[in-house]
């Protein structure tokens, strides 16, 4: 017998959005539900050919060929497989259509598993301050964390108000049949398990306290707010299931001298008038230690210098940003008077009075220079 087409069995056309097909197939998987058809034979099918159909439609390659060959495809005896598959699998594999954690099927019609599940562990979160030196070369930190671990010596046994389900189901009967609603069993959490014997020490979940070192390897380029996860490392769940993870919340620390802005490192350098006008060669701080840069004759105040690939590598690896130096010229407030008189002899000089040139950058075109 001749297979029935996989757009016939959803309801499309040939030309029906990757969305139009996910949406035919709620609405199909729902009218041939096994909780809302229980034992008939033909529903099941159905059920089972809409997911077959589903399969194959919602994978672009497969689609393609699907589309190009038929249910004959090429070298592999055919496409499909939902007829054999069980409930589980269906429930397993297309989990983003039946909501698996609290979705639209779980709520009319329960899932479709009716076992236990186990939860995962709470999350730990922890807040991690750096140096900008380590921001800029990555690190390796050991840090203490108090973690909720399942004990030794405790027992459990199965939830008397879910019967180890880990589900409550409630039915209700509609004009459109008997629809249920599955909630999450308050009394285990939905494990399915209770403590039984637990000893002195050990809170309600059969979980205690237990502090652990762990070794945190940081990559160069993080900045503040970054969230690193480490996979495992939060708290345990009660009675079985896999812990949550450990979130690793990065804060930077101010660093005297150089700011940091995005991937560019900021320097403020103050020189003084006669360094300005005459020149001069000066160390300044850096990532790494210092570096000596020449002050050009004539430099004026508000210039900004460039250190090309002296700043912060890219979290994503897209390069490394540079160290800009602001120079500014300071100015004396107060001047004594054999100074004062010096300087007046140079009030009048010609050298002396602005002339700024055509080369010469006001403030927004070293800003633009400096976003460039």
């Amino acid at each position: 017998m001749s297979k029935k087409d996989y757009y016939e069995i959803l309801g499309v056309s040939k030309t029906a959005t990757p969305e139009e097909v996910k949406k035919a197939y709620r609405k199909v998987a729902i009218q041939y539900h096994p909780d809302k058809n229980p034992g008939n034979k033909d529903a099941e099918d159905k059920f089972k050919e809409a997911a077959e159909a589903y399969e194959v439609l919602s994978d672009a390659d497969k689609r393609a060929q699907y589309d190009r060959f038929g249910h004959n495809k090429p070298g592999q005896g055919g496409f499909g497989g939902g007829q054999h598959m069980n409930m589980e699998d269906i429930f397993s594999q297309f989990g983003d259509i039946f909501g698996g954690d609290g979705g639209p099927f779980d709520s009319f019609f329960g899932g479709g598993s009716g076992r236990s599940r186990q939860r995962k562990g709470s999350n730990l979160r922890i807040k991690l301050k750096l140096t900008l030196d380590e921001i800029a070369n990555g690190a390796e930190k050991k840090i203490k964390v108090h973690r909720l671990v399942r004990a030794e010596g405790v027992t459990f046994k199965q939830c008397p108000t879910c019967q180890g389900n880990g589900q409550m189901r409630k039915v209700v009967n509609t004009m459109l049949g008997q629809m249920v609603s599955t909630t999450t069993c308050s009394s285990c959490g939905g494990s399915g398990q209770i403590v039984d014997k637990r000893p002195a020490g050990v809170d309600s979940s059969g979980l205690v306290s237990k502090e652990d070192l762990l070794s945190v390897k940081i990559p160069a380029g993080v900045g503040e707010g970054v969230q690193l996860a480490m996979s495992g490392k939060g708290n345990e769940a009660p009675g079985g299931g896999a812990p949550g993870d450990l979130l690793i919340v990065i804060e930077e620390a101010e660093d005297k001298q150089l700011k940091r802005d995005g991937n560019n490192i900021i320097y403020d350098l103050h020189i003084s008038f006669v360094d300005a006008t005459l020149g001069t060669a000066i160390e300044v701080p850096s990532i790494g230690g210092k570096v000596r840069i020449k002050i050009d004759p004539g430099t004026q105040s508000g210039k900004i210098l460039r250190l090309r690939g002296k700043g912060l590598k890219d979290l994503n690896g897209y390069g490394t940003g540079d160290q800009l130096i602001y120079v500014n010229v300071w100015t004396p407030k107060k001047l004594s008077p054999e100074e004062k008189v010096k300087l007046e002899s140079l009030k009048d000089s010609p050298n002396f009075q602005p002339h700024p040139d055509a080369n010469e950058k006001g403030f927004f075109e070293r800003m633009k220079e400096y976003f460039a």
